[in-house]
Parts: structure tokens; C-alpha cells; sequence
């Protein structure tokens, strides 16, 4: 009985989250972006229909640190069978392992609405700078109408390795792709707020969010469940009419943090805009 009332409880703040997406019009786009811990042979069956449940309402999610083995694009595919279920017809890509030695090597994924949004091409491991980044980002092109963005899913190395000594590169990728309308997205591990996004901020990019922590703490402290400012959305300011920002606070369905942090040790960013 406790475990029905439970999984009611979480359907219907599913639901709740999912009706503050639907007042958008049809030429807006709402790209999620979600760092799901260890996304692979792990995830149960349960924990799938979950995190289908919670992402169903973007339009395009970009998953980082899907596992390297097997089970990573196993998971990838188990996810999209989910989410056609809700209802809506889901496409799905994901990489091959980055570049990175094996004890930090990781795929990227990007699922979509084929409704709402078409693939433009392939998406690609950009390997420019892959020397220099351990695991070098994903890129995506969809057309949404007659206009493109391409989004940049990146999962920078952890804070204690410097993620700044690889996030720099970021700032070479507008001039190496310019005809693109480019979004970065991803698990940073920096706040926005540090300098070394300033290159990217003299060329017109901006953040998603500003001082909104993104990553889950151990355990709850004096009512606290986020613990720092690492995920985000950098776009360039002239290309995109923001509509709205935020995240998608998944672990109030969850008596136990513990529990959450099975899903994911982040929480979902999402950006919906539309295109000038």
C-alpha cells in the first residue's frame, strides 16, 4: 500500500512539472540537458520509466555520461522505448567513447521528438581539441522550421582535476564552426560565474541561470538538497528569445536522497527558447 501511495505521489508531480511546459507555442523548442550517473546496465526498469517520465516534456535532451560499455547505449535504447510509450515518437544518437582514458571515458547521447524537431546530419565527437579535452564534446544540428541550432553537450573533468584547463577550449568553437547557431549544454563543473567563461562571454554567449546549484548533496543539510552550480546552458545572446530557464527539482518524488541519487547525482537543466 505505502509503495502505490508513493508511486502516485511521484505521477502526480511528474504531472504537475510537465503542465508548466505545455503553454508554449509550436517555434518554441525545449532542450533539456541532464548529467544521469552512471547511465548504463545499472539503471533498473523502474529507475527508466522515471527518468522517461521526467523528460518527456523537452522536446530534445542531451544526456551526458552515458557509460562507455555496452550498457550505455543499451540504456539509451531502453530510455527511447519508454518514451514512446508516453505518447510521442522519440529518435536517439549517442557516441562513440571520448577520447579520454578508460577510467573517464564516456558516451554522450541526444534524444528528440522527430514531431517536433529533425536531425540535421550526424552528430559528431568534435576531436579539434581532443588532446587537450578527456572528453571532448558532442555535437547535434536540428531543424526547428526552417531554422538550426546545434547543441554542444559537454561533460567537463571533475573540479578537483581543474576543469578550467579544458573548458578554455570552449571559446575556440564558435570561429571553428560559424555558420552554426551553437548551444552549449552540459555537466561544467564550474559555476557559470567563473572567469574562465569570460572568452565566451566577450563573444556575445550568456548563461542559462545564474547562482542556481545543479548537483545533489550526500544528504540533506538544514533543509538543502543542491550542492553546487555546475550545469548550464551558454548561448549567444543575439541568436536566441529565452522563454523560460531552470530545473527540474526530481528528488522531491523521493523520501530518501539516497534513494534520488540512484536516478542521478545532478538534477535536469532545461533552456526553451526560440530562434531570431
Amino acid at each position: 500500500m505505502r509503495n502505490s501511495l508513493l508511486w502516485m505521489r511521484r505521477n502526480a508531480l511528474l504531472m504537475l512539472f510537465a503542465l508548466c511546459f505545455f503553454t508554449a507555442s509550436g517555434q518554441n523548442v525545449r532542450v533539456g540537458s541532464w548529467n544521469l550517473k552512471d547511465f548504463g546496465q545499472s539503471k533498473t526498469e523502474e529507475n527508466i520509466l522515471f527518468i522517461a517520465n521526467v523528460v518527456k516534456s523537452f522536446d530534445v535532451i542531451a544526456i551526458q555520461e552515458v557509460v562507455a560499455g555496452y550498457g550505455g547505449p543499451k540504456a539509451v535504447i531502453r530510455l527511447a522505448e519508454a518514451l514512446n510509450k508516453t505518447g510521442e515518437v522519440w529518435e536517439y544518437s549517442f557516441s562513440h567513447g571520448t577520447s579520454s582514458d578508460r577510467y573517464s571515458k564516456e558516451r554522450y547521447a541526444f534524444m528528440w521528438k522527430s514531431k517536433k524537431l529533425k536531425k540535421v546530419g550526424e552528430p559528431w565527437l568534435e576531436n579539434k581539441y581532443q588532446l587537450e579535452v578527456e572528453r571532448e564534446p558532442y555535437f547535434g544540428k536540428f531543424q526547428l522550421g526552417k531554422k538550426t541550432f546545434t547543441l554542444v553537450s559537454f561533460h567537463a573533468k571533475p573540479k578537483a582535476k581543474q576543469p578550467e584547463t579544458e573548458i578554455k577550449y570552449l571559446k575556440f568553437l564558435p570561429d571553428l564552426h560559424p555558420k552554426e547557431t551553437l548551444i552549449f549544454c552540459g555537466d561544467f563543473n564550474l559555476p557559470q560565474s567563473h572567469s574562465v567563461f569570460n572568452p565566451l562571454r566577450n563573444m556575445g554567449y550568456v548563461s542559462a541561470m545564474v547562482n542556481q546549484k545543479t548537483s545533489l548533496k550526500q544528504k540533506v543539510v538544514k533543509g538543502e538538497y543542491l550542492a553546487s552550480e555546475y550545469d548550464n546552458f551558454f548561448f549567444h545572446g543575439d541568436k536566441l528569445k529565452v522563454v523560460s530557464t531552470g530545473i527540474v527539482p526530481f528528488y522531491t518524488q523521493f523520501e530518501d536522497l539516497k534513494e534520488a541519487r540512484r536516478i542521478s547525482d545532478h538534477v535536469p537543466v532545461y533552456l526553451e527558447f526560440s530562434l531570431n
